[in-house]
């Protein structure tokens, strides 16, 4: 199977965050042929129930190539033109998986060998994957990480801060507000006020952004509503110490403001040979710890079509990541390091 073959395979396979079971078997089942053939080992490290990430090694490894097998919603299927693959996951990441794989056989291949292939549950949503691989690290001391980056590698990362909000009413006839309080009007105050926060800003990576991703509340539009709830995501650039005393003033006696994930910002290492670039979303890099070694951020694609109904990746810069990660492990692997 080629590379284009291989990530068109992947993508068919539906593996949104929390459903990455079947895109784990055939990973499985598709590296176990490649460790045969170059006698390595392949072995499931669980994350959660039902979610396992998939490991692959060909000696003790000192090069880990990872990225992640879970996708956004909604799923939708692979088509392919003369330029791009489309559909859920080509770029975000599992175009990514398919590049990763052809290097490491590359390499193999060559007669090298000390390398890793490491995909992960979670990245999606709250690192699940990431976090159980850094609490059983395998001895690799350099992790090559895939992203969207249009084949330049990344030097810095914005970090993730995120709450959900949530708010409490009264039930009333909404012909008689005054007998009761809405939980969504309180929200929607709240909020407000939120997006008025100062938010810090950095040299390299710009300024702390705030999305307000999800709303939900109400029983009917007749009906004053008794709840609502919103999640809410801060892409950090530093401590998010004034971010978080900020938001618990506007949420202060008026609802609950839980933080549920925070993740943050990084400034990485440069490679000699390759352009750079600076990105504003969020990795695995930070849920690893460190504990599979230095990290570097590269991938194909463009982040601007992730996530998004028009997800595509060039087959151009998908053949180039090939030689691109498999010229990076080469390096690290003969000099132990990035030179730069």
């Amino acid at each position: 199977m080629n590379l284009f073959e291989l990530t068109r395979a992947l993508v068919d396979i539906e593996s949104t965050t929390n459903h990455e079971k079947n895109v784990g078997d055939y990973l499985f089942a598709h590296l176990n042929a490649l460790a045969a053939r170059f006698d390595g080992r392949i072995e499931r490290i669980a994350a959660e129930p039902q979610r396992d990430n998939i490991f692959a090694r060909w000696g003790e490894p000192v090069v880990t190539l990872s990225t992640h097998m879970d996708t956004v919603p909604p799923f939708f299927a692979s088509r392919e033109d003369g330029e791009f693959i489309w559909g859920r996951g080509s770029c975000d990441a599992k175009g990514i998986i398919a590049a990763m794989i052809a290097a490491a056989e590359k390499l193999l291949a060559a007669g090298k060998r000390s390398l890793g292939l490491l995909f992960v549950v979670g990245e999606e949503r709250n690192s699940a994957g990431a976090r159980a691989a850094a609490a059983t690290p395998r001895g690799s001391r350099f992790l090559i990480n895939g992203e969207p980056t249009e084949n330049r590698l990344a030097l810095g990362s914005k970090g993730a801060l995120r709450y959900e909000i949530t708010t409490r009413g009264k039930l009333a006839h909404s012909a008689y507000p005054e007998l009761g309080y809405s939980a969504i009007h309180t929200l929607l105050d709240i909020l407000n006020d939120i997006r008025g926060i100062t938010l810090p800003a950095d040299a390299l990576l710009g300024r702390s952004t705030l999305n307000i991703g999800t709303m939900e509340g109400g029983r009917a539009p007749n009906v004053v509503a008794d709840l609502a709830k919103a999640e809410i995501m801060f892409r950090t650039v530093g401590d998010p110490a004034k971010i978080r005393k900020a938001v618990t003033a506007a949420a202060a006696g008026r609802a609950e403001a839980v933080e549920v994930f925070n993740t943050p910002a990084m400034q990485l290492a440069k490679f000699d040979g390759l352009p750079t670039t600076v990105v504003a979303f969020t990795t695995d890099i930070p849920s690893f710890e460190g504990t599979w070694g230095q990290p570097f951020l590269i991938g194909p694609g463009s982040i601007h079509f992730a996530h998004t109904a028009e997800e595509r990746i060039p087959k151009k810069e998908l053949s180039e990541a090939v030689d691109i990660y498999a010229r990076m492990a080469a390096q690290l692997l003969a000099t132990g390091g990035g030179g730069a």
